[in-house]
Parts: structure tokens; sequence; C-alpha cells
């Protein structure tokens, strides 16, 4: 199963590369219906600057961790996903100081979505997700956990606008 979910990440950060090459041989030109795509959002970002004391990364976030513009993840603590919740497609901004240390900075929210659902637990995976008219989106156990949600409790998650996520941030939860 492990296997099987890194080869459905190498993929979505191939098809990421792929579309952003389009859009560079396209001119760069955005369309509105494009706008929330990972490739489209990736395509905003700046190419990494590095100054004597830091380094400057920005990328896109994509449910779990920011992509940068060379295809390359950086892991983004659970607690900050869930604090500013983030939606895949959000653009942030990555500084390492000279200490090594990861400041990370939402700089281009994407329009979110609200929806209401239930919270369940993936027999698969024994992870919680948000359930929406049959529609499974995985969500952070952070987020979770500060909300003490349990099996069976109405959520409010914020999804991309448009656009067809696999993830979604937890609003809130209302206990049943």
């Amino acid at each position: 199963m492990k296997n099987v979910d890194k080869l459905k990440q190498i993929l979505e950060n191939i098809e990421i590369q792929i579309q952003k090459c389009k859009l560079i041989l396209e001119g760069g030109s955005l369309t509105p219906a494009r706008k929330s795509d990972l490739g489209v959002q990736l395509a905003k970002v700046n190419e990494p600057i590095e100054k004597a004391t830091e380094k400057v990364i920005e990328g896109v976030f994509d449910g779990q961790k920011m992509i940068g513009p060379d295809g390359k993840q950086y892991s983004i603590p659970a607690n900050y996903i869930s604090k500013s919740k983030l939606v895949e497609g959000d653009i942030l901004k990555l500084t390492i100081d000279d200490d090594g240390n990861f400041v990370y900075k939402q700089i281009g929210p994407v329009e979110r979505e609200r929806l209401v659902g239930s919270l369940a637990k993936d027999n698969a995976t024994d992870e919680y997700i948000a359930m929406v008219d049959k529609k499974a989106y995985k969500v952070i156990m952070a987020s979770v956990t500060y909300f003490k949600g349990d099996e069976g409790d109405e959520v409010v998650i914020l999804v991309p606008k448009g656009t067809d996520s696999q993830h979604a941030a937890i609003e809130n939860i209302i206990k049943k």
C-alpha cells in the first residue's frame, strides 16, 4: 500500500512539472479556469533566493507538504497546516535561516469553499476523513485533535473553490 502511495505522489509531482513546462511554453498566460490548479499555482512562485544568512523558497501546498519550484518537497508542521487552515493550491514562503530553522508563511491563499459533512475513519488507513456527499477528504490529524473530534461528529471543512481536491482543512467540528 505504501508503494502505491509513493507512486501516486511521484506521478502528482511529475504532473505539476509538466503543467509548469506547458505554462512556460504557452507564454505563462493564466486562464481563470486553471488558476486553482497546483501547476498553475506553482508557476506563480519565485525561484529560491539565497542570502548570506537565509534562504527563501516559495512553493505550493499540495495538502500535506510544500512543493518548491524545482519539484522538491518540504515538510510542514501539522500544527501550522491546521492553525493556518491551508488548502491545496495555497502559495507559501519558506525561510530557512542560518541556524537551519524553517519558518513558513502563507502568502497566496486560493479562493475557498466551505462544506459541511461528517467526520469518519478510513478503515484502510485508520486515519480521519471528512465525508461530504459520498466524497472523502483527507484531513490533518492535528485539526481533529485540536477540535476534539470523534467519528460521527459534524465537520465544517474548507476546500479550494472550483477544484477537485483530495485534502481539506478543518474549520470547525460540531460534537454529535
